[in-house]
């Protein structure tokens, strides 16, 4: 096992990445995730990726909005779309996730998606760590926290 300050999102990434079209709709756009298997889909117009919808905001935002299964995708991704660089490390990437309160991470590279790093990812990474990994993770994560209540800031 590499040490999980210094691995990349490349390494733990999922590279197969499904995108579709702003003009799809709610439903065209659910059918696609179900057959892909797949929480999440990249929404992309002009080729260039603006947003996100997960399985998440097809429960929370259509449902609770009581959206037509015609309304377009775009109306309910998430935007802007957060993404980060394959190269960065895993520790970056669970930062920005926390930070964002989001769960899913598009990797992109030059302007390509490349491809996706969840939550689950994270986790999974996080139980084949050993302890040393696991103390500095602890470290990390509560002087993030407190930091936010230092009068020295």
């Amino acid at each position: 096992m590499t040490d999980a300050k210094t691995t990349t999102i490349a390494d733990v990434m999922t590279k197969s990445v499904i995108s579709v079209d702003a003009s799809l709709t709610v439903n065209e756009t659910a059918k696609m995730m179900e057959d892909s298997k797949v929480g999440a889909v990249i929404i992309m117009e002009d080729n260039t990726p603006i947003g996100i919808v997960t399985d998440r905001d097809f429960a929370v935002k259509v449902a609770a909005h009581a959206y037509q299964i015609s309304t377009p995708i775009k109306q309910i991704m998430s935007s802007p779309l957060f993404s980060i660089n394959s190269d960065e490390s895993v520790r970056a990437a669970a930062d920005l996730m926390h930070d964002r309160g989001i769960r899913k991470l598009p990797v992109i590279d030059d302007g390509n998606i490349v491809g996706i790093i969840t939550a689950s990812d994270i986790v999974n990474l996080l139980a084949v760590c050993v302890e040393e990994d696991i103390k500095d993770m602890y470290f990390h994560s509560v002087a993030k926290i407190y930091s936010n209540y230092s009068p020295y800031n």
